[in-house]
């Protein structure tokens, strides 16, 4: 409720922009210039020029060459691996991949082979054992959502590349935290051998996804993607809300070193290990502790998310804080506050 005082930790808006006010104007300008909903499918008549802009500052700001957007960011990671893989695939999948990737690998009727987290020597050897005539995909985050740890992305691309294989990165939880994403950071924006998808949902504080990388790939997937094709193209109200929130991030760079500070002290705080995105998890020594803790912040007006089996994939139940820059200094300090003594009691 608009009311609510209570101080949410537990959505994913990292940078504050969803309620923000030059974010919530896009979406209203849109919304009367365009109408409530893009009316078709892309193909059809459904591409507006709004579409066509956010496609372009997307690629601009991610230093991409191309980008494509789709109604979600599920659907984004539907489109490319569907549209890439088939019988005649390798795909070879991080353990902590989003489900979204885990549902297009199956759908994609692709050989699967799953790797340990973060295994580069797991990788090259599955990519070994690609058989002649088999195309590889490899499948990453680049800051998985439930660790928040960052992959090992350029020796990811090195192996990619040696095998002739694509690296498919899901920057969810990169786009905006770092800026224009891991991807652009360690320099592989536009690399041939790499393809990235994102969410509109997350630091854009809006709704979509988008796949980013050469043009031959954009034109593949208009032409082959069925998630696209057959999909209502984005609403023109999210589309303007992310196009607001890009001209913020370009604007406003410091909001991601905000994010990024707040995680080390908070970290720093419970004396954990500080991730690389937005999200810091918070072990628990059972599932019936974590729910415990999880409603005793809530009590104390702090709302966290609460994982547990069988929803991660180590099967630690863990609390789940997401760190946002659209917290006061004093929401935030009273925030660590809460988190550090539930985090104490429940140990």
């Amino acid at each position: 409720a608009a009311d609510d005082r209570t101080i949410d930790l537990a959505g994913n808006d990292y940078l504050g922009l969803a309620r923000a006010a030059a974010v919530r104007q896009g979406a209203a300008d849109a919304a009367l210039a365009w109408g409530g909903g893009a009316g078709a499918s892309r193909l059809v008549t459904g591409t507006l020029d709004l579409h066509a802009e956010l496609e372009h500052q997307l690629a601009d700001y991610t230093g991409q060459p191309s980008a494509l957007v789709l109604s979600s960011g599920y659907a984004a990671n539907l489109a490319i691996v569907t549209a890439l893989a088939d019988r005649t695939t390798h795909v070879i999948s991080d353990a902590h991949i989003h489900a979204s990737l885990v549902d297009a690998a199956r759908l994609s009727r692709a050989r699967l082979t799953v790797v340990p987290h973060s295994d580069v020597d797991a990788v090259r050897a599955a990519l070994r054992a690609t058989a002649s005539g088999e195309r590889a995909l490899v499948l990453a985050e680049s800051i998985y959502s439930v660790l928040g740890d960052a992959a090992p992305l350029a020796e990811l691309a090195e192996l990619c590349t040696s095998y002739d294989a694509l690296l498919v990165v899901d920057e969810a939880h990169g786009l905006g935290v770092h800026g224009p994403g891991l991807v652009t950071r360690v320099g592989l924006a536009g690399h041939p051998h790499v393809a990235v998808t994102a969410t509109l949902s997350k630091s854009l504080g809006s709704q979509g996804g988008a796949v980013l990388g050469p043009v031959a790939l954009r034109e593949h997937l208009v032409n082959r993607a069925r998630p696209f094709i057959f999909d209502t193209a984005l609403a023109p109200a999210a589309a303007g809300a992310a196009l607001a929130a890009l001209r913020v991030l370009r604007a406003q760079p410091e909001l991601a070193d905000v994010v990024r500070s707040r995680v080390r002290s908070l970290a720093e705080a419970l004396g954990v290990v500080a991730p690389d995105g937005a999200v810091l998890s918070i072990p628990m020594p059972s599932p019936q502790a974590a729910v415990v803790a999880q409603a005793a912040a809530l009590a104390e007006g702090v709302r966290v998310g609460c994982f547990r089996p069988p929803s991660v994939p180590d099967g630690i139940s863990r609390l789940r804080a997401t760190i946002s820059a659209g917290l006061t200094d004093a929401e935030w300090d009273r925030a660590v506050e809460v988190l550090v003594a539930v985090s104490k009691e429940h140990q």
